[in-house]
Parts: C-alpha cells; sequence; structure tokens
C-alpha cells in the first residue's frame, strides 16, 4: 500500500508537550525536497513497513535497510513528480469519479461497498486512507496515460509488419516473466564514469550467477522501474514486451541470465524467471458507443450528470435515440458523427471506470451517468465477442501489443526526463546526539 500524504500534522504534534512529564519523542521532518514540494521521514518509514510485512508474507528476503530505504526513497520520489505534473495541468480525481471507481471494484469483488469497508478495516488500514491511496492511483494511472500517449505513434508499417509475422510465424505461445535490474550512469556519462557502472553491473551479474536472490539484488543494486518488486515484470507475450527484453529472450530457457546489455540508460541484466502458455487464448472484445459531456465554466458537473439522466430517460421511454443524441451533443469528436460508435475493442485500451463500467453491463444494457477523466458518460454495451489471439491476429490486436511495447518504452524515458529536470535534495537522517 502507498502511504497516506497526510501526514503533516506530524511536524506539529508534539510541539507543545512537556518533557518533563514524559521521554522526549522525535518530531517528523522533511527527509526529501522535489522541486517545491516534500517527502517526510514518516512516509519512508511507512512505505518501508509495508515493503517488510508484503516480503515477510511472501517468505521474500530483503536487502539491507540503507538499501531499501534508498529505493522507497527513490520510488516516491517518482511517485511525487508525477503527482506534482498532474497538479500542473489541473487533473484532479474528485470525490464522485472515486466514489464510483470504488463501487466498480466492489461489485468486480462481488461485494457491496459496505462489505468491502468492512473487509479493508478488518486488514487494519482505515476507509479514509483506502480511499487516498486509491485516488493516488487512479491520479497515477491518467497522468501516465495522458503524458506518455501522446509520445507514442503506431505506423500502419509497424502493424502491417507484425500481422504478416504473425502469419508467417504464428503468434509465439509463450509468456515470459522476466526479471530485470538496470545499473544506471549518469546524463552524458564521462569514460569513469561508464566504466564504474559497468564493473558495477559486472559484479551483480557475478553474485547471480554464484546463487544469489534475484529478487533481493534488484532490490538492492537496480534502478529499474519494478526495483521495489524485486525486478519481476508482469508475463508478457514477446511481441508486447520491451524491444529490449525481447531482443535477447529469443532462444533462452528458464533460469538463463542475461547481460549486461548496454543501453542509453545504462546497464541491463536480465533473467527468465518463468515460462509458461499463453494463459489465454482467446481475447474478449466489446462493441460499445457513448456521449460525452465535457464540465466547462458553462457547464457544470451538475448539469452535465443531469442532461445524461436525462438523454437515459428519452431513450428509453423511446422519444429519443441514442445515436441521434451522440450525434448531436456527444463531445467526443472520433465517435460522435458515428453516433457514439466506439467500435471492437478490448476493454482494457479504456481508462479504468470506463472499462469497468463497460464490464458490469449486459448486451444492450445502457450505463447511468459515470464520470472519467474525460468528462461524464454514458455508454451502451452492444455486443461481446471472443476472438482467438493467436489464430485470428487482426490489425487492431496488432496496434495494441504495439502501444503495449511502446508505452513501456516510453515511460521509463518520461520519468527519467521528469527526474533530471527536477530539483531534489535528499536530506540524511540525523544521528542520534548523547
Amino acid at each position: 500500500m502507498k502511504p497516506s500524504k497526510h501526514l503533516i500534522f506530524a511536524l506539529f504534534a508534539l510541539a507543545i508537550s512537556q518533557p518533563t512529564l514524559a521521554a522526549p519523542q522525535p518530531l517528523d521532518r522533511v527527509a526529501v525536497q522535489i522541486n517545491d514540494g516534500i517527502v517526510l521521514e514518516s512516509e519512508i518509514t511507512n512505505m518501508i513497513d509495508t515493503v517488510k510485512a508484503n516480503a515477510k508474507a511472501a517468505n521474500q528476503l530483503l536487502p539491507s535497510d540503507s538499501a531499501l530505504r534508498t529505493q522507497v526513497i527513490e520510488r516516491l520520489i517518482l511517485t511525487r513528480l508525477q503527482l506534482q505534473m498532474a497538479s500542473r495541468i489541473g487533473l484532479n480525481i474528485g470525490d464522485l469519479q472515486l466514489d464510483q471507481a470504488i463501487e466498480n471494484i466492489a461489485r468486480e469483488q462481488k461485494m457491496s461497498v459496505a462489505q468491502m469497508q468492512q473487509k479493508i478495516e478488518s486488514e487494519g488500514l482505515s476507509f479514509s486512507q483506502y480511499r487516498e491511496q486509491l485516488r493516488e492511483e487512479i491520479t497515477l494511472g491518467e497522468i501516465q496515460r495522458i503524458q506518455v500517449q501522446r509520445r507514442i505513434q503506431v505506423s500502419p508499417q509497424e502493424i502491417t509488419s507484425l500481422v504478416k509475422l504473425i502469419q508467417e510465424q504464428g503468434m509465439k505461445d509463450v509468456e515470459y516473466q522476466i526479471g530485470h535490474i538496470l545499473i544506471d550512469v549518469p546524463n552524458n556519462p564521462t569514460s569513469e564514469q561508464l566504466e564504474a557502472s559497468s564493473k558495477r553491473a559486472n559484479i551483480v551479474l557475478e553474485r547471480l550467477k554464484s546463487g544469489e536472490d534475484f529478487r533481493r539484488t534488484a532490490i538492492a543494486s537496480s534502478s529499474g522501474p519494478k526495483a521495489l518488486e524485486g525486478g519481476i515484470w508482469d508475463y508478457m507475450n514477446i511481441n508486447e514486451m520491451p524491444t529490449l527484453f525481447a531482443e535477447v529472450i529469443n532462444g533462452a530457457k528458464m533460469g538463463d541470465i542475461i547481460g549486461p546489455i548496454k543501453s542509453g540508460a545504462g546497464f541491463h541484466i536480465i533473467k527468465i524467471m518463468d515460462a509458461r502458455g499463453l494463459q489465454t487464448k482467446e481475447i474478449e472484445e466489446v462493441r460499445a458507443r457513448h456521449i460525452l459531456l465535457k464540465p466547462s465554466p458553462i457547464l457544470s458537473e451538475d448539469r452535465a450528470k443531469a442532461m445524461l439522466e436525462q438523454f437515459l430517460k428519452q431513450i428509453r421511454s423511446g422519444e429519443a435515440k441514442f445515436e441521434d443524441l451522440a450525434r448531436q451533443y456527444s463531445e467526443d469528436p472520433g465517435s460522435a458523427t458515428k453516433g457514439g460508435e466506439l467500435g471492437w475493442a478490448e476493454p482494457s485500451i479504456y481508462v479504468p471506470e470506463f472499462a469497468q463500467t463497460l464490464n458490469s453491463l449486459k448486451n444492450d444494457q445502457i450505463s447511468e451517468p459515470f464520470r472519467t477523466t474525460h468528462g461524464w458518460h454514458i455508454t451502451q454495451l452492444e455486443e461481446r465477442r471472443k476472438t482467438d489471439a493467436t489464430d485470428q491476429f487482426n490489425s487492431n490486436r496488432a496496434h495494441q501489443l504495439i502501444f503495449r511495447r511502446k508505452f513501456n518504452e516510453e515511460l521509463q524515458n518520461w520519468l527519467d526526463e521528469m527526474r533530471s529536470d527536477a530539483y531534489i535534495e535528499i536530506f540524511q537522517p540525523e544521528t542520534n546526539r548523547g
């Protein structure tokens, strides 16, 4: 779980304590400055405690406390930079949108919101903390989608090439779980800095080959995006994994350790943690349509929602047709002229709230109004279908695979650029004085 951000009160909590009556307790302190924001020592402590608790539950070894602290600070820095970017562009996940996300999560878990709240609180987390953590997770997902998506271009030639490759060779029916360690290099490194990083990478490689635990080593040494997860990426087909991974695992066996491989980011070490047959031979696609209204100084949130509720009544009573209302009112230029039609797609390509809403609908059912970062929607699920992801590969699926691969690559580039442009100062913990 991510730590609560509302800990600033701790800076003042003991300010009026009576030192003569009780043993002195340390005040919270600023541990990191990131541009005009801060990370508190308590945030670092909370996240370290969470990582340790998760590792204990998974029977996973961890590196030294100092190495773990370094990784936690780096994760908090990247999180804070993304939240600062979200604030700058006015991205805000309001309570209505958050409530809707919680309702969707509860529905997916086949329980009511009250039951989910009871379950969360039984695990020691307050529901208000859960709400704020979820708000942060949604914000991070949205800012990544907004900032990274526009950096990605998938050309018709790339799609054609991948479709042709699949038709000639068949889709690789294996998914790989990859372990990844990145030994980074500074921007514009000197030959001495390159040599030092290369030496570090070779030392790490030798430790791994001598049997040291990969996850523990990744947490201690890696600068990669999955470092705190032990460097482990989710299962991926070769066509959707980052190009660097795809190029080197061809012909590799489970347990193989590959590297160091040099790139612009540094030196990479890759391990094939596991391989399995494709778990889902078929993929489910949905055909849907929607009407989008975007709140503005002229159109309030309440008014946008009320208009969609009125549209629902008109559609259900037969006074109006969905497609006609979409053409007249929808503010999604890509679909409005087509009566709101979005075409066939995997639900996962949409923002989470939209995908969750589609997943909850039956054929021909129209949703109640719901909020996403784009605005207020109603959507109708027209039909579902299952397509064979191996034998009936099409250009839409090819586009999605290429997009996912590029997204992972560009996300890391974007994070690296943000970090290099930011003012960051890490304050060392104060030592106890006698």
